[in-house]
């Protein structure tokens, strides 16, 4: 049988420049690595991260299992396209095999099997039935992404993402190619319908098919019947081949687009799953990994929606599958890198688990000012520190500009009766993380040295702060072994628990907010609300926890206005005041001032409510 056709050459050109194009890529950001992390991902082949990255691979890039737990209608449609089309050309593969004994055929002959072998329900296994099923689950899914596009509303989103040239090329291609798939084989079959073929069996076996048979199943088989009623005979047979050669073309165009698109994601992610699980992370530092990360994007649009920016502020074109666009494509301006909350809701939101504040800050640092040896030198002879104990409290410098929160730590440091060592109650230097969150990384390091030094010399063992933005930069950036970092609600959860303060209840129904740095950044959600049961009753806000509001304040976004913030503050008070609690309690300075500008209701900080407990 001589398999080889001309139309099959546009498939055949486009799959060898998609893997040509693939591992030079690969290639490149592997060699790209650090020594060191080559080594870590060589060492995780030989260990259960392998069964566990397989593993994800399956229910994350086929089954996009975090998809269909947001939105079903969003999974089925991803799914359609991941595991149908898997599933398709496994199918086709097997269905090779047996048909030919095993022959070592050309990898189209699986592609375009139908037009090679005209398949009747006379065998065995009805391959035809399941690759028409696949099919029809495949179209589904392409109608309901089409109805995303014009309706997206409808679908669960209330925006969807901008796309490039190369995404609509690809996009439009990757539409295409399903329909006419059906087509090509819908033809196929209307010809031997109307004027009979030959059917191949098993390797050289063969007979006849009678006009009025057809060949597929019932999706093929019917629409070829149906093409074959309508069409003039001379029409049908001059039809068949170019359906194939649209068929071929569609498969073309996608694969040499797809490197330069979003689907991409395709092929990245599943690369990135096993960088992932043997323990590389993208660092403040740009590095070949981030390769990875952003190409594992697939621009699904799932991260616009939760960002704050877009729902209360109208600020669009900054979301994070914008600036992953951008980074990946090295058009990325200060406009895009600089425009964000951080707030982390879009990470938490993304499917792929892509490391997107880390990638936003390690951007900002093109713009960085080269720090000089002495830029920071006076710092070190500052130490304004107070007091002698073993717990050390930083109130940061939020804090120091909200008196209340401090006055309110000194009277719970009182009633616990610990002696207390104040780093910077007449106030000290900061903690470094706002510099960090700007692009300052290397001017941000001299301040964590002094602070460390300080600490050391001071002798404390537990480290106190009611700031969550100092919180997180002490627990990821500060070198501080045998030195307990604690947020204050920890701190005052621990008190509680030994009954070393003793609050009264009140009547009062407080709701509580949720700080990004806290929740998200830091994991820390229980601490906080059992601290205000000890003292009254809390209702929830509807989006809580690792789905809270940001304050709108964030020292992340260098970029916003004043009217913009003012805008989010007041979304996320209008939530609050929904819940019809007597007052909103929050665990950061920060956030205590973004809420209470735009809220009627009382806003308290976590220590004032337990200080007036007490």
């Amino acid at each position: 049988m001589e398999h080889f056709r001309l139309f099959v050459l546009p498939f055949w050109l486009g799959a060898f420049f998609l893997l040509v194009t693939l591992l030079y890529k690969y290639i490149g950001w592997f060699v790209g690595l650090t020594a060191a992390e080559r080594r870590l991902f060589v060492r995780s082949l030989f260990t259960r991260s392998t069964f566990r990255s397989v593993g994800e691979v399956i229910s994350e890039s086929l089954l996009h299992r975090k998809i269909w737990r947001t939105n079903k209608l969003l999974g089925y449609m991803h799914t359609s396209f991941a595991l149908g089309w898997f599933l398709l050309i496994l199918t086709g593969w097997i269905e090779t095999l047996v048909y030919f004994k095993g022959e070592n055929v050309p990898l189209y002959v699986d592609i375009f099997f139908s037009y090679y072998v005209h398949p009747i329900f006379e065998h065995n296994f009805n391959f035809s039935l399941i690759k028409d099923a696949l099919l029809l689950l495949i179209l589904i899914g392409i109608g309901l992404a089409l109805f995303k596009r014009i309706r997206s509303r409808m679908m669960g989103m209330r925006r969807t993402t901008r796309h490039t040239p190369g995404d609509r090329i690809a996009l439009s291609a990757l539409w295409l190619i399903f329909p006419a798939r059906l087509l090509a084989e819908s033809m196929t079959s209307g010809v031997i319908w109307k004027f009979g073929g030959i059917v191949w069996a098993l390797g050289e076996e063969h007979h006849l098919i009678p006009p009025g048979v057809g060949c597929g199943s019932f999706l093929t088989n019917s629409t070829g019947e149906l093409l074959a009623r309508i069409l003039p005979p001379d029409v049908l047979m001059a039809g068949e081949l170019p359906t194939w050669w649209f068929y071929s073309i569609t498969l073309g165009v996608f694969f040499v687009a797809l490197p330069f698109s979003r689907y991409m994601h395709i092929f990245t992610e599943i690369p990135l799953i096993f960088l992932r699980n043997a323990g590389l992370r993208s660092k403040e530092k740009p590095s070949s990994y981030d390769h990875f990360q952003t190409n594992a994007c697939s621009r699904c649009g799932i991260c616009i929606d939760p960002c704050q920016l877009q729902r209360a502020a109208g600020i669009n074109g900054v979301q994070s599958v914008y600036f992953l666009r951008d980074l990946r494509s090295g058009n990325l301006t200060d406009a895009v890198a600089n425009n964000c909350l951080m707030c982390g809701r879009c990470e938490q939101a993304c499917p792929v688990g892509i490391e997107q504040n880390t990638l936003r800050l390690n951007s900002r640092q093109r713009t960085a000012v080269p720090v000089g040896e002495n830029r920071y030198g006076y710092i070190r002879g500052i130490d304004r520190s107070q007091g002698n104990g073993k717990v050390g409290y930083f109130a940061g410098c939020m804090t120091l500009l909200t008196p209340k929160i401090l006055r309110a730590m000194d009277d719970i440091f009182k009633a616990s009766g610990d002696e207390v060592w104040w780093a910077d109650k007449e106030g000290g230097v900061c903690c470094g993380r706002p510099l960090k969150l700007s692009g300052e990384v290397d001017a941000a390091r001299k301040m964590m040295e002094y602070n460390t030094e300080l600490f050391r010399q001071h002798g404390i063992e537990t480290l106190v702060t009611s700031c969550p933005i100092c919180l997180r930069v002490f627990r990821e950036d500060y070198r501080l072994e045998g030195i307990e970092v604690l947020h204050h609600s920890e701190y005052i959860q621990r008190l509680l628990k030994a009954h070393r303060i003793d609050p009264k209840i009140g009547d009062l129904n407080f709701t509580y907010h949720d700080p990004c740095e806290l929740g998200r950044g830091s994991g820390i959600y229980d601490a906080p609300r059992e601290v205000i049961a000890a003292v009254g009753r809390l209702t929830e806000v509807a989006e809580n926890r690792e789905k809270a509001l940001c304050c709108g304040s964030s020292l992340a976004n260098i970029a916003i206005n004043d009217d913009g913030q003012r805008k989010i503050g007041e979304s996320v008070a209008a939530a609050f005041a929904a819940t019809g609690a007597d007052a909103v309690v929050t665990a950061c300075p920060l956030c205590k001032k973004g809420i209470a500008r735009g809220n009627s209701m009382p806003v308290y900080d976590l220590a004032e409510i337990v200080a007036q407990a007490l």
